[in-house]
């Protein structure tokens, strides 16, 4: 074994083993390859457990190599022990961040799952406004048929009266049974809730309560005869009608659709003060034919006129609707075109369905009063053929002025995200 100058095996190898003769007297290789063996056996002694004559053999030498042994597997614990929990407590704290990042998106997710503050059941604006009005219109309508019916001096005039007077109660009965029917289901609220069938019922049984008080006003006020029951009936099936018409699940388009339509009936009477002036200016004269022609071009007047005013109406009332969405919920989502086209022809769609309860429900008091002569045969088919002409105007021409009032809230094609003029939507 080479000895190294400085190192410690350099330092026991030149001292003399104490009680070796022949150690002793030898000089040289020999002694410092005996004295190798000797120390390399003791240190094998002091490695092995229970061998006291290797400790005694082994002396400081090998008691320092086994202190520094052992200081050093010591520091190899020490160092591992440490590394190991230095890892374990880097990885510890690696992973308490990502679970708690973990359980913040679980919470996250579970608020985004919860309905949020202000959500639930859209209310309508002014629906109870819109029912005092409606029911205001009912009344006037009834009133003004019962004062017609009572100043005629003979029982024939009263039944041609009655016949004439009998689409406007049905159309008011229509849309106040609509109208009360959708206050009722707003009080509701949260009761209702998205549930289509109870919300249906709902408004269903509203239309029937105005049903039946119209029905019974109108036995009380009007004489006792079969025209009263017929107007009676048709006016208790229009506001049962009408109020299932407002058991739909968008509340604001029927909201939309009730007030338009209420403009457009008090609209239609309001320009009646206008039709002789317009017959004059359409060239009416004294010939049957020129009569003809002016009536003609005065009806489609009034329908054209009659579809814009519808138009605008349900328009005004669905941006007043998503202001008011607005400011409950900032995330309310906005109405899509659609339900501006359904509002706009809502109008003209309730006076065709008038007219299928008038036709149905009061073919009776019509035939009568067509049956009184020929003339009014001829009325009553031509007052059928308006009816349904007006209807269809109003229908096509309301659906396109909500459609292009809408249009015009909207932003440049090229913008992402276009915003809408204030107090309308997308």
């Amino acid at each position: 074994m080479t000895k190294q100058p400085g190192g410690s095996a350099a330092a026991e190898f030149d001292q003399p083993v104490a009680g070796d003769p022949d150690a002793a007297a030898d000089s040289g290789t020999t002694g410092s390859e005996a004295a190798a063996v000797q120390q390399a056996t003791g240190a094998d002694r002091a490695g092995a457990p229970g061998d006291p004559d290797a400790a005694a053999e082994s002396g400081t030498g090998t008691g320092s190599k086994t202190a520094a042994g052992q200081q050093a597997t010591g520091a190899d614990r020490a160092n591992a022990t440490g590394s190991k929990t230095a890892a374990a407590q880097q990885a510890t704290g690696a992973d308490r961040p990502s679970a708690t990042g973990d359980d913040a998106a679980e919470r996250d997710a579970s608020t985004d799952d919860e309905p949020a503050a202000g959500s639930g059941p859209v209310p309508v604006p002014g629906a109870a406004l819109l029912a005092l009005l409606a029911l205001g219109w009912l009344a006037a309508m009834l009133w003004s048929t019962r004062e017609a019916i009572n100043s005629a001096a003979a029982g024939v005039t009263a039944i041609s009266l009655s016949a004439f007077a009998l689409p406007g109660v049905i159309s008011a009965a229509l849309v106040a049974g609509a109208a009360f029917a959708l206050s009722g289901v707003d009080l509701l609220g949260h009761r209702v809730g998205e549930r289509a069938t109870l919300r249906f019922l709902a408004a269903t049984g509203a239309g029937l309560l105005i049903g039946l008080a119209a029905a019974f006003a109108i036995n009380l006020t009007y004489a006792d005869n079969a025209t009263t029951n017929v107007i009676a009936g048709t006016s208790a099936a229009a506001a049962i009608i009408g109020g299932a018409v407002a058991g739909a699940r968008s509340a604001p388009t029927v909201g939309a659709v009730v007030a338009a339509a209420l403009g457009t009936l008090v609209f239609v009477v309001a320009f009646s003060r206008a039709r002789d002036p317009l017959f004059d200016l359409f060239g009416a004269g004294d010939t049957q034919e020129s009569l003809v022609n002016a009536a003609k071009w005065v009806s489609r007047t009034e329908s054209l006129l009659a579809g814009v005013v519808a138009g605008l109406l349900a328009f005004g009332y669905l941006a007043w609707a998503r202001r008011r969405a607005i400011r409950r919920n900032p995330d309310a989502p906005a109405l899509r075109w659609p339900a501006y086209l359904v509002a706009g022809a809502g109008p003209g769609l309730l006076l065709l369905v008038a007219e299928v309860i008038i036709r149905v429900g009061g073919r009776s008091l019509l035939d009568l009063a067509a049956a009184l002569s020929e003339a009014d045969a001829v009325a009553q088919t031509s007052l059928g053929t308006s009816r349904v002409d007006n209807g269809i105007w109003v229908l096509f021409v309301g659906a396109l002025t909500a459609l292009i009032a809408f249009g015009r809230t909207l932003g440049p094609a090229g913008d992402d995200d276009p915003e809408p003029v204030a107090g309308t939507e997308r």
